[in-house]
């Protein structure tokens, strides 16, 4: 197969979507690999990398999408991305469509099948191709949410971990999955006070065993979210409901309750975000401010630590990669039920249910999708 891998063309988004290391692969199992030059260059993957890898190094992207049969990418494809797309053609990459009717409905009118990291599957329910942007997002999270803290970006100039004498910060944490325990993980490290809301009592045990009195843990009511977002001085939004838009969580009246330039960090952004306040930024403007709590929305976090999650991220895909290069995005699904949970566009129609139903499109299952 013919796989492409075009520069990704989202604001301040480095990340490539096959390293050298994975070009080599795809290429000792027969297959091509065309990369847009300079795909890699500001994290260190050089044209040189790849061409020594057995990729074909290519000047203009309209060659990788009018020739390659399949795309691989790390973000969603820009309206410009999605015109080049073809009804032959299959994409894989993370779409986040629940929260995008226009790039749903320019992935409908190409045809093509777009296959979601985000939505894929394992064996035991997670979602192996999220968990490792989810990780790297998470730790981030609190990194950022340290720095938005700084008085100079409009935080309330508090030290996460305070100093002897002076109380270190409190930061709640909505949601207990991958993001939620990776941010607690941070920020129990940087000596926050932190506590953690879910509304899975079995997720709840086993936070406890992780974090013991490090931090609290907190069955998830809106009292519950009330009484400690009115108390934090971070918030970090870290809910998941797959392939659907996020839940509102926290209301744009609950932000008047809140301390003054405390600060929201919305991880849960590419799906809609979870307070009712959120809205997309970019690393170039990454924050705002509502009622006097500063927000940071970026919809790519992970990319600001782009050398890192490329590589985390390759590893998780790769192996799915090479199943649809090598047997067909047909016959991969049906030899895989979980890869076929990643199937969200497919000629046309809309073959992930929660993505239906947030966006009012008519559903087709993706093994109807399959036998068609």
């Amino acid at each position: 197969m013919l796989i492409g891998v075009p520069k990704e063309t989202k604001i301040h988004e480095y990340r490539v979507g096959v390293p050298p290391a994975g070009v080599r692969e795809l290429v000792q199992h027969g297959h091509r690999v065309m990369v847009e030059r300079d795909a890699g260059t500001e994290i260190g993957l050089l044209d040189e990398h790849y061409e020594r890898a057995g990729a074909q190094v290519v000047d203009e992207v309209a060659e990788i999408y009018g020739t390659a049969e399949m795309i691989v990418k790390v973000k969603e494809p820009q309206p410009a991305e999605c015109a080049m797309l073809r009804g032959d053609q299959v994409l894989f990459t993370y779409l986040h469509l629940a929260a995008d009717a226009v790039q749903t409905n320019a992935l409908i009118d190409s045809g093509c099948v777009a296959i979601a990291y985000e939505t894929v599957t394992d064996a035991r329910g997670g979602l192996p191709l999220l968990a490792p942007m989810s990780e790297v997002a998470g730790r981030m999270s609190i990194q950022a949410g340290a720095h938005c803290l700084e008085k100079e970006q409009g935080g309330r100039g508090v030290l996460l971990g305070g100093v002897p004498g002076v109380p270190p910060a409190d930061v709640v944490i909505l949601g207990g999955g991958v993001v939620g325990t990776h941010a607690a993980r941070m920020a129990v490290g940087m000596g926050a006070r932190v506590t953690i809301i879910d509304r899975s009592i079995p997720r709840l045990r086993q936070l406890d065993e992780i974090f013991g009195a490090s931090a609290t843990t907190l069955y998830s009511t809106v009292l519950a979210i009330e009484e400690t977002v009115h108390n934090a001085d971070l918030v970090i939004g870290a809910v998941l409901v797959v392939g659907a838009a996020a839940p509102k969580l926290v209301r744009r009246d609950m932000l008047d309750e809140m301390r003054r330039n405390a600060v929201v960090v919305d991880v849960a952004i590419d799906q809609g975000g979870c307070f009712e306040t959120s809205r997309p930024t970019t690393h170039a403007e990454p924050t705002y401010k509502v009622a006097n709590v500063l927000h940071y929305c970026v919809t790519n976090m992970p990319g600001a630590v782009a050398r890192t999650s490329t590589f985390a991220l390759s590893n998780a895909t790769l192996p799915f990669v090479l199943a649809l290069a090598g047997n067909g995005w047909r016959q991969a699904m049906r030899g895989d039920p979980h890869l076929m949970h990643g199937l969200n566009v497919c000629r046309g129609r809309i073959t992930h249910e929660a993505v239906a139903l947030d966006l009012g499109h008519d559903y087709l299952a993706p093994d109807q999708a399959l036998a068609a």
